[in-house]
């Protein structure tokens, strides 16, 4: 086998083996890596886990973890969504819900990487910091004996005067030199010895400062989100034109998701009036007729022991408020309905949001009567802005504004399910424990009202009234019906600092990108009647520019050392400006 190793190449070594040729047996006496313990396989996990490799890899991961979270409602920021979602897709639903795609962001799976992530950050940071601040201080290395064995390297031969002495014309130069060097952002670094006089210089250590604070920021906006997100919350609430929303968990929020650090009761008490919610709409016979445009809520805020000062949101362009941002989620129309008794009392009056079902905002509610009847009473309400019926004989809306509105109801008796402590959704009425009166296969025809009108509940219990909410002096049923506006009150105690430590990551990452990290040496050697001069130049990594720089040094080294009489270089501007001809 080895005569054939000989025969093929002759410069290889005569013990040579390798895959192609060695036999089973060779291959057993070959070097074999030694036997790793358990001390061993920690030290290759760590050193896999904190690789800039395994930092970008799991920082992938971990956007891509975070994509169920915009396509997926989220408990803490939707719970009406998750519940709607669970309405929606009864079988699907609870699989995501194993696999916690309901909580994305307090999840097992993404907390691990999450933490994996910002553990191989930080393993990768501190060896890469103190490698680093160990470099700042070192000294630049020694010029190397041999410059021209680099890649950019010039070399020049300049002339001296008869009676110049070499040594000193030699160390002037590279003074000079190095004070170019150094007005150019470099370190630099004075090495005399063998007859030549040389600087070395380096610079671009920026780029791996750049390099820690793109990483550092990065551990930066980790813990900004993590530990910030213990001091946030989210809150939603419907509020009713007319009403006004209070800051405070305990009696105003249809919802509170609060941080681990959160106390609900040290909220700022603030509170907010909807004065007046507009929204426009494409008009009949236009394209795209019944779109929605602009959508804009006029609030009246109030701070404790501050006068009230008025402000809108919109969609996308929240108010702030207290360090709260609110957002307007969605909006409907609230009909306001009353029910009396059969004496005439007034046993139930509210202004009930309706949830809209489509662009057209056919809308659903429902409306409870607990007490004061001779049974708990439960209405599922239609409300059609502008009523049309469909062919079928079924009611539907062809516009979303107030042209024509009427409401619907089915009337459910018997128990609502209130009385047994269970809490039951306010948008929702469970007819197990109840009896249809009207509507659906009763044969008794649904109630049927307009703005303002009155009708018999079944059985004489009463009547119901649905109220015509218009201003005094208004003329038509454009606001017959109240509208409600849905907010999202968020405060964000980790915003400020995630935008910070992200604006330092893309500052130390455009550091990093554009910063060139060189060595460049000058070297001075005695020649025949003159001087020696070497310029040389060694990049870390892809340096386009380094050949472009090695050239600008020569030229104006050998410009400086003309304008100091140090001596002659061919082709610069002090020789061409001495053989130019003189004109009288």
């Amino acid at each position: 086998m080895r005569e054939r190793a000989e025969a093929v190449d002759p410069l290889r070594p005569a013990d040579a083996i390798d895959g192609t040729d060695a036999t089973d047996a060779e291959r057993a006496d070959g070097i074999t890596s030694p036997r790793l313990g358990p001390i061993g396989w920690l030290r290759w996990g760590w050193r896999q886990l904190t690789s800039m490799r395994t930092a970008l890899v799991l920082l992938l991961l971990l956007a891509i973890a975070a994509v169920p979270g915009s396509i997926v409602p989220q408990r803490s920021a939707d719970p009406n969504g998750v519940s709607q979602y669970f309405s929606s897709n009864p079988t699907l639903a609870p699989i995501l819900d194993k696999f916690q795609l309901f909580d994305v962001y307090s999840s097992a799976w993404f907390s691990a990487i999450y933490i994996l992530l910002f553990v191989s950050l930080i393993g990768c940071i501190i060896p890469r910091t103190k490698h680093h601040f160990t470099a700042l201080r070192a000294r630049p290395p020694r010029t190397p004996a041999r410059l021209a064995r680099l890649e950019d390297h010039r070399e020049t031969v300049v002339e001296l005067a008869p009676d110049a002495d070499a040594d000193a014309a030699a160390t002037r130069a590279i003074d000079l030199a190095g004070e170019q060097l150094r007005k150019s952002g470099y370190r630099i670094e004075r090495y005399d010895a063998r007859g030549a006089a040389s600087v070395s210089a380096e610079r671009g250590y920026l780029r791996e400062t750049g390099n820690l604070i793109f990483h550092a920021a990065l551990v930066g906006v980790l813990v900004a989100v993590g530990l910030g997100g213990g001091f946030s919350y989210t809150g939603q609430r419907v509020i009713v034109e007319g009403t006004t929303f209070v800051n405070s968990v305990g009696t105003d929020y249809s919802s509170f998701n609060p941080g681990r650090f959160v106390d609900p009761d040290s909220l700022t008490p603030y509170t907010l009036k909807l004065d007046k919610f507009d929204v426009t709409y494409v008009p009949f016979g236009d394209a795209d007729a019944g779109q929605a445009g602009d959508f804009a809520a006029h609030l009246t805020t109030r701070m404790p022991g501050q006068a009230a000062s008025t402000g809108t949101v919109r969609v996308n362009h929240p108010l702030q408020i207290a360090g709260d941002d609110v957002y307007l989620l969605g909006n409907g129309y609230a009909p306001t309905i009353t029910v009396r008794n059969a004496k005439g009392d007034v046993v139930f009056h509210d202004t009930i949001p309706f949830l809209p079902q489509d662009a057209n905002m056919t809308s659903i509610g429902v409306v409870k009567v607990a007490d004061g009847l001779p049974e708990q009473l439960g209405f599922v309400g239609f409300l059609y802005p502008t009523q049309v019926k469909l062919t079928t004989g079924a009611f539907s809306s062809a516009y979303p504004n107030l042209l024509n509105p009427v409401l619907t109801l089915n009337v459910y008796g018997g128990d609502l399910g209130i009385n047994n402590g269970i809490p039951k959704s306010v948008y929702a009425l469970d007819p197990t424990s109840m009896t249809q009166l009207t509507g659906g296969t009763t044969g008794v025809k649904s109630i049927e009202l307009s703005p303002g009108q009155t009708t018999a509940l079944p059985k004489g219990y009463g009547t119901i009234t649905f109220e015509n909410d218009a201003p005094k002096g208004s003329t038509g049923q454009a606001e017959s019906v109240k509208r409600f506006v849905s907010l999202s009150i968020h405060h964000d105690a980790a915003g400020p600092w995630a935008l910070g430590f992200a604006v330092c990551a893309i500052a130390g990452l455009l550091l990093a990108l554009f910063v060139p990290r060189r060595r460049m040496w000058v070297k001075a050697t005695r020649a025949d009647g003159g001087l020696r001069l070497e310029y040389a130049a060694l990049a870390r990594g892809e340096d386009p520019t380094l050949k472009a720089a090695v050239d600008a040094l020569a030229a104006k080294h050998g410009e400086v050392l003309a304008a100091a009489g140090v001596a002659s270089v061919p082709g610069s501007t002090a020789d061409r400006a001495a053989q130019a001809p003189s004109v009288d």
